[in-house]
C-alpha cells in the first residue's frame, strides 16, 4: 500500500502520526527524567548519565543495517509493532533498575527497540506520501516527533513531582502501549521487490553522506537536551521543562507552516543551512550562560533543527527505488541513533571535566564539520545539473 493518489493524509497516515506521538512523548518523559534519575537515586555523575543515554548506540550498530534489510523483506508494519512493544517492556523495566549497570542494560535493549520502529516507521512514511511530497509527509509526521520532546520532559517532570520516578515510569510505559494500539490500526504500507531484484545492501551508499551530516546534527541537539536540564539549574533557572518546550514548539511551527519547503529546494543545500543555524545556536547557548542565552540559543537550534531530517531523507528517499526505501532507512538511522548515543556520552564527558558551557561549544564545531562535509556534493550537484533547483521527486 504506497501513497494513495494525491492525499497526504490518509487514515493510515494519521495513525501513524499519532503513534508517533504518544511514542515520542515517552521518549521525551525518558530524555527528560533520566538525567535526574542517573544522578539522583543511582548515585552517578554526568559522565555516567552519558554512558546510560549512549548506551543504546552500541545496539543500533549492529542490528539498523540488518533492522532495514528485513524491513524491506518482511515488511513495515511487524516490525514496528515488535519495536513499540519492546520499547513499552523496556520503559518498565525502569521499576526494577537500582544500579547503574542495569540502567545501560536497559538502554541498550532500548537501542534494539527503537531501531525496529525507526527503520519501518521512516520507511512506511515513504510509502505513503504521494510522489513528489516525502519532504512534506516527514515534516507533518516529525511534527509529533518534536510535540513528544516539547511536551515529554514537562510530563515527566509533573509525574516525578506528584509520585517519583515510578509515576514516570508508569507512565511512559502507558504511552508506548497506547502507541502500539494506533500501530494495530496500520495496515501493511510496502511493496514487494521486482523478481529480479538485487537484495537490498546491509549500508547503502546513498544514505552515507547524508547520514553522517545528519548525525552532526543529531549529535548536538542530543547533547543539548541532555544537558540542558542541568544546566538550567546551575545557572539559576529551574523551569528547566521550559527550554525543550520553546525548542520543540519552534520545531513544530516550522514544520507545519513551512512543510513544503524540503521538495522545494535542493535537500543537500537545506541541510547544509540548518546546520549552520545549528551551530549558531549551540553557541550561543554556549557562551551566554543565562536564561536569555538559553532560550535564544535554544530557538536558533531549533530553526536548523526544523528542516534537517526533512531534508536530508527527502535527499535520500529521492535517489534510492521504494523497494530498498527500508536499506536506506536503516543506514540513514543509524547516524541519528550515533547521534542520540553519541552525543550524550562525549558531552557528558566534556562537561564533567571543562563544564557544560564548553561542551555546547564542542558541540557547535561538530555541526559545523557537518555541513562541510555536504559542500563537495552540492558543487557536485551544481555541475552537473547547473539548473537543479528541485529535488528528485520520491
Amino acid at each position: 500500500m504506497t501513497g494513495t493518489g494525491d492525499r497526504l493524509f490518509t487514515s493510515a497516515f494519521i495513525a501513524l502520526a499519532g503513534s508517533d506521538l504518544v511514542y515520542f512523548t515517552a521518549s521525551g518523559l525518558l530524555i527528560g527524567v533520566t538525567p535526574f534519575f542517573v544522578t539522583g537515586p543511582l548515585g552517578s555523575d554526568k559522565a555516567g548519565l552519558g554512558l546510560a543515554l549512549g548506551a543504546f548506540s552500541a545496539t543500533s550498530l549492529v542490528v539498523r543495517p540488518i533492522v532495514g534489510r528485513l524491513v524491506d523483506r518482511f515488511g513495515r508494519r511487524r516490525l514496528m509493532l515488535l519495536g513499540v512493544a519492546l520499547f513499552a517492556v523496556m520503559i518498565a523495566a525502569h521499576l526494577i533498575v537500582t544500579d547503574l549497570w542495569m540502567l545501560v542494560v536497559v538502554r541498550l535493549v532500548l537501542g534494539l527497540a527503537e531501531s525496529l520502529y525507526f527503520v519501518a516507521g521512516f520507511a512506511a512514511l515513504a510509502d505513503l506520501a504521494p510522489p513528489g511530497r516525502t519532504g512534506e509527509a516527514l515534516s507533518f509526521a516529525s511534527v509529533a516527533l518534536y510535540l513528544g520532546i516539547a511536551l515529554g520532559p514537562g510530563l515527566g517532570q509533573l509525574l516525578l513531582n506528584w509520585r517519583g520516578f515510578a509515576a514516570a515510569w508508569i507512565g511512559g510505559t502507558l504511552l508506548a502501549l497506547l502507541a502500539l494500539a494506533l500501530i494495530m490500526t496500520i495496515p501493511e504500507t510496502g511493496e514487494p521487490a521486482p523478481e529480479d531484484a538485487e537484495p537490498a545492501r546491509l549500508i547503502h551508499r546513498a544514505a552515507v553522506l547524508p547520514g553522517l551530516a545528519l548525525f552532526t546534527g543529531v549529535a548536538g541537539t542530543a547533547g543539548f537536551l541532555a544537558l540542558v536540564g542541568l544546566h538550567a539549574t546551575e545557572i539559576g533557572f529551574p523551569a528547566w521543562s521550559v527550554v525543550p518546550l520553546v525548542y520543540g514548539g519552534i520545531v513544530v511551527i516550522c514544520r507545519i507552516v513551512f512543510a513544503r519547503v524540503p521538495d522545494r529546494l535542493p535537500p543537500l543545500r537545506l541541510s547544509a543551512g540548518s546546520l549552520a543555524l545549528c551551530t549558531v545556536g549551540l553557541v550561543i547557548l554556549g557562551v551566554v550562560p543565562n536564561a536569555a542565552g538559553m532560550l535564544c540559543g535554544a530557538a536558533v537550534l531549533a530553526l536548523g533543527v526544523a528542516f534537517l531530517t526533512p531534508a536530508i531523507f527527502a535527499a535520500v528517499f529521492g535517489s534510492v527505488p521504494a523497494h530498498e526505501r527500508g536499506s536506506a532507512a536503516g543506514t540513514t538511522t543509524i547516524f541519528i541513533d550515533l547521534g542520540f548515543g553519541g552525543g550524550p556520552l562525549l558531552l557528558g564527558l566534556i562537561a564533567a571535566r571543562g563544564g557544560i558551557s564548553l561542551a555546547f561549544v564542542v558541540a557547535a564545531a561538530i555541526t559545523a564539520t557537518g555541513g562541510a562535509l555536504l559542500i563537495p556534493a552540492i558543487n557536485r550537484q551544481r555541475h552537473a545539473d547547473p539548473s537543479a533547483g528541485t529535488p528528485a521527486s520520491a
